[in-house]
Order: C-alpha cells, then sequence, then structure tokens
C-alpha cells in the first residue's frame, strides 16, 4: 500500500511511537512569535530547563503587535530578545527586521519539502505549501520543541481535495479556500491534512498556494500541503542552489515526497472552479460563505489589506490594479500592512505604496495587529471591515466588530465603492 506525501514526512522522521496511533517527531524547524512563546519560555525558566535544543533550528520574530502598543506587549518582546541572546538564536527579526511570521520565513528560505514544523500559531498550516508537515501546537508542545526538538502527533489521515476547471478572470486562491471551506464545513477536516492537488493547484505561485494552506485549518484540519514541484523549486532556488546542481535536480528530489497513486485516503473532494465567482463570509464563521454579488451593496467602515493570508507583493498587486486611479469612498478606512519588510520595499519600487496612497489607504509597516484585534486597525462595536484576514469570528478584529472574508481585490473594491462589491465590475 502506498503513502500519501504526510505519511512519507512522518516516517522519516519517527523518533518513537509510544501509542498505536501516537508519534514522536524530530523537527526540523521550532517557529517563535511573542505571543505564544514568552509563556514558553518562563516556564522553562522557572523549571531550571532554560535550554534549547539546536539555536539553528529556532526561528522567532516580534511580528503579533510590533512596534509595541504598551508596557504588557513591550514586555512580551524584551522576553524574546533576552531569549534569543541567551542561546545565541541568530535568526531572530525584530522591530526593523521583522515581518509577519508565515510570509517573513518562507521569504527567508527556512521551509523546505518533507520538513516538520511547529509554532505556537494556528496558521503554522501556511508552510505546507512547500511539501513541509507544519502545524500550528499548544504551549505544552511548543516548550518541549524547544528544548527537546521533537513533537508528538497522532497517525496522520489525510483528505485530498483535487482542483479542476479553468479560473474566471478576478477569481483568485482566496475565492477558492473561501469555496472549500464553505463546502467542508469549520469540522470538515478535523484531525486531518488537506492535500491540495490537482491542475489548478500545479499552476499556481506558491504565494497562491500558501494563502490555501493558511486556512486549511479554518476547516479543522491540522494542516494543509501541496506536493513540491518546479514551482517550489523556483521559489526555493536562491536558498537550495549550492545543494543541486541544477533546478531539474531539485524538482527530481523534491518528487520523492510526493504520494503514492495507491496512497489511501480518509477523504477524497474533487472541486471544479470554472463556475466560481469571487466569494465573501458573512456572520462569524468561515464557513458562512457567500457569492459576493450576494452581499453587494452592504456597507462597510474599514477595509484592511495585509495577514499572513493576503499579503505578500501578489495581493498587494492585485489590491492596487482596482485602486489605480480611484480613491477610497467617503467614510471608508482603508489600512495595508505589507507582510514583511522586503514586500514593503517591493512594492515601493513597483509604486504600488503610491497608487494606495494616493487613493487614501494608511500604509503600515508589517505586522499582525488588526488581524487578531490588537493593534493598528482594531475595529469598534458595530463597524464592518472587509478584510483580506482569515477568521472572522465574533469580536476577532475588535469587540462587536463584524468581519467579511475576502480577496485584496474584493477588498478594493469595497474600498473604492464603500460597500462589498463585485470587484470584476471595477478591472480594468
Amino acid at each position: 500500500m502506498g503513502q500519501t506525501i504526510t505519511e512519507k514526512i512522518f516516517a522519516a522522521h519517527k523518533r518513537d511511537t509510544p501509542a498505536p496511533d501516537n508519534m514522536v517527531l524530530d523537527l526540523d524547524v521550532i517557529m517563535c512569535h511573542e505571543i505564544t512563546t514568552p509563556i514558553a519560555i518562563m516556564d522553562l525558566v522557572e523549571k531550571g530547563m532554560d535550554r534549547v535544543c539546536d539555536p539553528t533550528k529556532i526561528k522567532a520574530v516580534i511580528d503579533h503587535v510590533t512596534p509595541a502598543k504598551d508596557s504588557k506587549t513591550a514586555t512580551q518582546a524584551k522576553i524574546m530578545r533576552d531569549w534569543a541572546a541567551r542561546h545565541n538564536i541568530q535568526d531572530f527579526f525584530d522591530i526593523g527586521q521583522n515581518g509577519v511570521c508565515h510570509a517573513l520565513f518562507p521569504e527567508k528560505g527556512f521551509i523546505r519539502p518533507g520538513y516538520t514544523v511547529i509554532m505556537g500559531d494556528s496558521h503554522t498550516c501556511t508552510h505546507g505549501a512547500f511539501g513541509a508537515f507544519a502545524a500550528g501546537v499548544g504551549t505544552t508542545d511548543l516548550e518541549v520543541g524547544i528544548l527537546k526538538g521533537v513533537c508528538a502527533f497522532r497517525a496522520p489521515q489525510s483528505l485530498k481535495i483535487e482542483v479542476t476547471g479553468s479560473l474566471q478572470p478576478g477569481v483568485v486562491a482566496k475565492d477558492i479556500i473561501l469555496h472549500i471551506i464553505k463546502q467542508l464545513t469549520v469540522n470538515g477536516a478535523t484531525d486531518m491534512v488537506i492535500e491540495f492537488c490537482g491542475p489548478v493547484i500545479t499552476a499556481m505561485n506558491m504565494s497562491s498556494r500558501m494563502t490555501l494552506c493558511n486556512m486549511a485549518v479554518e476547516a479543522g484540519a491540522t494542516s494543509g500541503v501541496c506536493l513540491p514541484d518546479e514551482v517550489t523549486a523556483q521559489y526555493l532556488w536562491p536558498f537550495i542552489k549550492d545543494e543541486y546542481d541544477s533546478i531539474e535536480a531539485a524538482i527530481s528530489d523534491f518528487s520523492k515526497w510526493h504520494s503514492d497513486a495507491d496512497a489511501v485516503y480518509a477523504k477524497e473532494l474533487s472541486v471544479d472552479v470554472t463556475d466560481l465567482s469571487p466569494q465573501v463570509t458573512y456572520g462569524y464563521r468561515p464557513d458562512n460563505v457567500k457569492d459576493v454579488a450576494e452581499l453587494a451593496g452592504t456597507k462597510i467602515d474599514q477595509v484592511y489589506i495585509g495577514s499572513c493570508t493576503n499579503g505578500r507583493i501578489e495581493d498587494v498587486r492585485e489590491a492596487a490594479a482596482i485602486l489605480k486611479g480611484k480613491v477610497v469612498a467617503p467614510g471608508v478606512r482603508g489600512i495595508l500592512t505589507p507582510a514583511t519588510p522586503g514586500i514593503y520595499s517591493q512594492a515601493l519600487e513597483e509604486g504600488l505604496i503610491k497608487i494606495f496612497m494616493d487613493s487614501g489607504f494608511c500604509v503600515l509597516n508589517p505586522t499582525c495587529g488588526a488581524c487578531l484585534g490588537m493593534s493598528s486597525g482594531v475595529l469598534a462595536e458595530g463597524e464592518v471591515c472587509a478584510s483580506t484576514t482569515n477568521r472572522n469570528f465574533n469580536g476577532r478584529m475588535g469587540k462587536g466588530g463584524m468581519v467579511h472574508l475576502m480577496s485584496p481585490a474584493s477588498a478594493a473594491a469595497a474600498a473604492v465603492t464603500g460597500v462589498i462589491t463585485d470587484p470584476r465590475q471595477l478591472s480594468s
């Protein structure tokens, strides 16, 4: 019997099997940010176990509230800085170098096909786009990972989703994943890894694949994963060029992680996106999804473009194409947060930041702040935000606020019209 990509990764990293359905895996990367990691650090210090398994495996960043907004968040950041210095953690990114973790770390080449990755953050599943097993964990598992370089997981089950058809202009990866979550529901992939495949996935760039995998957790999945291929190798080539004689050699090596033809899946689903239109959430669950046209005319107060879901350069370009030559509607606040300094710089060079500023957007430094309602764009009670983020839970971006999740193009269209709008109506 064949194996899925996830089963192959588990087999290659298995340290122990303490119970029939549980496996202890060696970790390749332990990622840390200032919201969940300080708790683990302080607990290790209190236990007299202030050590790290391997400082080269630790990738740390201050990204959720940066710069700090108050004494509490400043203290969280200080704990991270002191810990990184104490243990000579070289891959630590502070103000000026920091960005949203799930955009910054791939940009740095830290994730490779076949890797095992954890972080105390539910959207760690983003990194599965590279053909890795990447999962968010709780503080205890993060603590063990930091100390011992291992983490325990249930034996993996996989849900295979084949995406077929031909996307209409103006329909993008965010629309696809919202459509899939609607079909699966928020519990439909619980304790499973969603394996995205099919011709539509093969044609996607890494940014789009990361958007898909980022929101796998919103269907209850442990992670999302794409099979590594030429697109993966091209993205990673600056970081792996000394390891392979050619791109072709890298692609060939990556193929060892591909799921076997006779692999067994817990579920299989085929999704034809030919007739798919731009999507948007309503209510307070990520599976409450409708066509944008069904909510057209819904008034909004704020537009937020950024996050680990849609803060990459491709997303900035997508929104700028709608905004160019237009202005934000009266009474609407537009906020752009490029996800990393590199993305910010590239957007400057391409003239995209000027397009946003000329349209009336506020452009902020890279941060997660508004996505989880901590800073840099928190909603007041009764306010409505058109957002490119990944969660629309009640109070997610501010107590009493409503969040409509959508693509960067849809968010930009809402900014210009002041209401939820099909972005294809404004496309040139």
